[in-house]
């Protein structure tokens, strides 16, 4: 009888913080106005992938964000010249 062992990459765990940063949560002002719900939360994030998490909490996760907006620094965007269309060489009609 042969065993085969198969060996799959360890995929990197993301950490609440991280993951309150990707949803756009500012996590200071999250934990500071809401610590008992932080807690809770911090607690199932840490016994289940992040996709499972989201899925069970996406009405819970889109309040926080509503209500702790991460803020962002502004970024500013490199501003591109529009692009010139091709012009079509037409043949002349008289």
């Amino acid at each position: 009888m042969f065993y085969i062992l198969y060996i799959c990459g360890v995929m990197e765990e993301m950490s609440f913080n991280d993951y309150l940063a990707k949803k756009k949560i500012d996590q200071q002002a999250f934990a500071k106005g809401e610590p008992s719900r932080f807690e809770e939360l911090k607690t199932l994030f840490d016994q289940v992938h992040p996709d499972s998490f989201t899925a069970q909490k996406l009405f819970l996760i889109n309040k926080t964000r509503r209500a702790y907006p991460l803020k962002e620094e502004a970024v500013e965007k490199e501003v591109k010249k529009p692009m010139m269309r091709p012009k079509i060489a037409r043949p002349k009609t008289n």
